[in-house]
């Protein structure tokens, strides 16, 4: 019997302290009103408008088809001590990890000092030769990040956190841990006055606050604006949210233009500089002369205005060298490196395709590893061997052989679950939760994070994106 890890209850049944009084309310709930609350947010959320395009998908008029990310009613319960440690262990790893990208981009000490490979980074195709030397403000480089955290089981029962890893170009989500908590206070009002449940409400203020204090230099009032791809992008209402939420404008590509070695924006009272851009578009799209020529989502001039330090980007350009999953093997080493320190957060064991030996063990062992691209997200490009077919397993391995430094490896955690209110009733589903860290002049970051749910039974895959859910995280404050 594989060993299992339950947030809300140990292996002899017993209900865990930290959950112990909404057990109780729980056990009190009838089904129906239960499944009664569950519809009345899915109509809410629909009312809204909170969906995600999903790509690729059509529906039968064969247009693109926008989900529901499903809400599940049962929270995730954090136990303040819990939380102390996981958020010193995210504020060290978020710092080491600016440190590095900065590093990659200056001096490039960490590859002389052999810790890690200078071809892993400089042959990357997330490496932008073109940040070599381009300073930025207080050398952040990811203000807002998403680390992934699971808890995996252990042969005894007990867990250990893992980073699954780490997202510091323009990650998503934060809008549904926003949204997840209005509608469990809505739904659920008494389960407030039982728990002292940590706020999260003030992340949109937090957020501001952080691209405020990276403005370029000399700028005291900076203008902040929100550059989104467009309505058809799959994170268009989380865009749209949290411009409104932080009441700065919402662009896209064709509002902005370069004039002077400066970035306006078009208003109807005339051109209006813009000092901070939370750009939710990709490097290669930013900017039409010098990535992608055929980009019309961002705007010329662009990176020639950031080289001369009178534009903030959040995240900067270049970020995606550090959340890559070949480079991710070498962050514990690269908190020692940089700060002096242990690591508090584990990695999971990985083994690099790159590698002549880990891909020799990975190829023999398919069957129980999960394989993923160093470039991917979502849940896409990837192998969980337990769950594939001897056909989905040799076609897999026809792809790694033809191309093995695309692709990393690891063993299948037994990841933890938290009891889901689904169809059949309450039942477990496995779980992960990605905080949201932000480095300004600190590093800040709101209690808990978004929890995903894997609603399929036995599924390991959270991703909305592959038909997971989400739940409210609760720190609790006592």
């Amino acid at each position: 019997m594989k060993p299992r890890f339950d947030e809300m209850s140990a292996t002899d049944g017993a209900v865990r302290a930290h959950y112990r009084t909404y057990e109780r309310w729980l056990q009190a709930q009838p089904g129906e009103a239960m499944r009664a609350r569950r519809d009345e947010a899915e109509m809410i959320f629909r009312r809204v408008g909170i969906t995600f395009a999903v790509y690729g998908a059509k529906d039968e008029d064969g247009a693109g088809t926008e989900r529901l990310i499903p809400f599940d009613l049962i929270p995730r319960v954090i136990p303040k001590h819990e939380w102390v440690e996981m958020e010193a262990g995210l504020s060290q790893r978020v710092r080491a990890l600016n440190r590095f990208i900065h590093d990659v981009y200056h001096g490039q000490e960490i590859l002389k000092a052999g810790i890690v490979p200078a071809e892993q980074v400089l042959q990357n195709a997330q490496f932008r030769p073109e940040m070599m030397n381009v300073n930025v403000p207080g050398d952040v480089y990811s203000h807002i990040a998403g680390i992934d955290i699971v808890r995996a089981a252990n042969a005894d029962g007990s867990g250990t956190t893992y980073v699954l890893e780490d997202n510091l170009r323009v990650p998503s989500g934060v809008s549904y841990m926003l949204e997840n908590r209005k509608m469990m206070m809505r739904l659920f009002p008494e389960l407030f006055s039982m728990h002292r449940v940590a706020p999260v409400q003030h992340y949109p203020d937090l957020l501001l606050e952080t691209l405020r204090t990276v403005a370029p230099a000399g700028v005291n009032e900076p203008t902040v604006v929100v550059l989104t791809p467009g309505m058809y992008n799959s994170a268009y209402f989380e865009h749209a949210f949290l411009a409104q939420q932080m009441g700065v404008e919402l662009v896209e590509g064709n509002d902005l233009f370069v004039k002077d070695q400066f970035v306006y924006m078009r208003t109807t009272q005339g051109p209006k500089r813009v000092d901070v851009i939370y750009r939710r578009v990709d490097d290669d799209f930013l900017d039409p002369l010098a990535f992608r020529a055929d980009s019309t989502l961002g705007c010329a001039g662009l990176l020639d205005v950031y080289r001369a330090g009178n534009i903030t980007l959040s995240n900067a350009i270049g970020t995606g060298i550090a959340d890559d999953k070949s480079i991710y093997p070498y962050v514990p080493k690269m908190v020692e490196f940089y700060l002096g320190e242990k690591p508090i957060l584990h990695n999971v064991p990985t083994y690099l395709c790159r590698e002549a030996e880990d891909l020799k063990y990975v190829l023999a062992h398919l069957h129980e590893l999960v394989v993923k691209e160093v470039h991917g997200a979502g849940g896409y490009g990837m192998l969980v061997g337990p769950a594939a077919t001897k056909g989905e397993i040799e076609e897999f391995r026809a792809v790694l052989l033809s191309k093995p430094h695309n692709y990393i490896a690891q063993p299948t955690l037994a990841l933890s679950t938290c009891p889901t209110f689904v169809d059949s009733g309450i039942a477990p589903r496995h779980i992960d939760l990605r905080p949201f860290v932000l480095s300004g002049k600190e590093v800040q970051m709101v209690p808990g994070g978004l929890t995903r749910v894997a609603l399929k039974e036995g599924s390991l895959v959270v991703n909305s994106s592959q038909g997971g859910g989400t739940k409210d995280t609760w720190v609790l404050e006592d």
